[in-house]
């Protein structure tokens, strides 16, 4: 690639065969393979048509749940494996810290793994001589250097693992997972090194469920769910974007919708006190709320309002604009609605949202969506319950 390209993916989609445990006798399956028989076999696409470029000097955080593609990825840019559709291009030397151990012969001790790994990256065995002090000083594992790596534990693999990645060298680094094993000193002397990466103009792709860490490293951030992308861009944003997603599965087996649709509401979107979108508030801070209506047939006088549920479905507490004294009159045109909670004095956890629209005269229920917006709630506030209230205690004799 000539131009600030790293890694171009293009309409690139995994797809392994899965084979169900069968019970067979040797004469059945040499005539199944004879037949060439695929018997109990069923097709997983791990990713779907993946389009994407990370720029030059740039680190990109790969976020989902697990089973959403993100090792598949990762393992298809190292060319560990072959995409089934589309095509990957990376421009520079791609070294990778895919998954525990992984490349390491268990029976070849630390260091003869050190120097396997830099023959298979292309480097000479007098290149890896003179970075193999940096390795066993960043790894730090002592003695173990020359026990077999199969005596290891999750750490030391790690450890070594991560040393290897680094210092060769590499244009573009991948690492799977490697803050989740090892203490917090080695997991900050990553992030120290990473960092260092960054100022070097190196390109790195990192898959973390830190969303804290991986916000803080990354320039832009992809979300992955079930093979597909379903975010990319600014991390702040995506990590809402995926925060919102999670808790809305969590509670998509409340969510209810209803109505005779003269009115719909057409979205909610939660606020600060900036104006920027969230999905997590802080016990006893402020939320903003602007719900859009669309009107598909004009309405007399209307009223609307809101629910807060906890994430079992169990209401916390709810109000309209008929309770507090707002007068809405006739819809005919569409619009948007603003709530506003001074304070949020709730516990912390996940809450569920709902929002209706219905007639003054309670007769017409015109759109309800029951459960069907997830927040968060933050706290350092300790509390019992689902709310907080302010309490005075005092002591007396007899």
């Amino acid at each position: 690639m000539t131009d600030n390209v790293a890694i171009r993916v293009k309409g690139v989609s995994k797809r392994f065969r899965l084979r169900h445990a069968a019970t067979h006798t040797l004469k059945s399956a040499f005539m199944d393979l004879l037949r060439k028989r695929d018997r109990g076999a069923r097709e997983l696409w791990a990713l779907r048509n993946i389009d994407f470029e990370v720029p030059r000097g740039t680190t990109l955080g790969i976020i989902g749940a697990n089973g959403a593609g993100k090792s598949t990825l990762l393992a298809l840019l190292a060319g560990t494996m072959s995409p089934t559709t589309g095509h990957i291009t990376t421009a520079g030397t791609v070294s990778s810290l895919l998954e525990l151990g992984a490349g390491f012969h268990p029976d070849l001790t630390g260091r003869e793994n050190v120097y396997l790994a830099g023959a298979i990256m292309g480097l000479s065995r007098e290149q890896m001589r003179k970075r193999f002090d940096a390795i066993a000083d960043f790894a730090d594992i002592g003695a173990f250097l020359d026990e077999p790596v199969k005596h290891y534990s999750s750490g030391m693999y790690v450890r070594l693992g991560f040393a290897v990645a680094v210092e060769v060298d590499p244009e573009i680094l991948l690492i799977d997972e490697v803050l989740a094993v090892g203490d917090a000193v080695f997991q900050r002397k990553c992030l120290k090194r990473m960092e260092q990466f960054r100022e070097m103009g190196k390109t790195m792709l990192i898959i973390s469920h830190d969303l804290h860490t991986i916000q803080s490293v990354s320039d832009a951030i992809l979300f992955l769910d079930h093979g597909e992308i379903k975010g990319h861009g600014a991390p702040g944003a995506v990590i809402g974007q995926y925060e919102s997603f999670a808790r809305g599965q969590t509670g998509g087996d409340l969510r209810r919708e209803w109505g005779t649709r003269e009115v719909v509401l057409a979205g909610a979107e939660f606020l600060d006190d900036q104006g920027a979108a969230r999905t997590t508030f802080v016990s006893g801070g402020t939320l903003n709320v602007r719900l859009r209506y669309e009107v598909r047939t004009p309405v007399g006088p209307s009223v609307f309002g809101f629910g807060i549920s906890d994430e079992n479905g169990r209401l916390v507490h709810g109000s309209n604009t008929q309770i507090a004294g707002v007068e809405v009159g006739g819809l005919s045109r569409s619009g948007t609605v603003t709530l506003r909670l001074p304070r949020l004095d709730l516990a912390p956890g996940t809450y569920l949202f709902s929002f209706s629209a219905h007639s003054a005269d309670h007769r017409a229920n015109y759109h309800r969506l029951d459960r069907a917006f997830a927040i968060a709630v933050e706290s350092e506030r300790r509390v019992e319950g689902v709310c907080w209230m302010p309490s005075e205690w005092g002591m007396g004799n007899g």
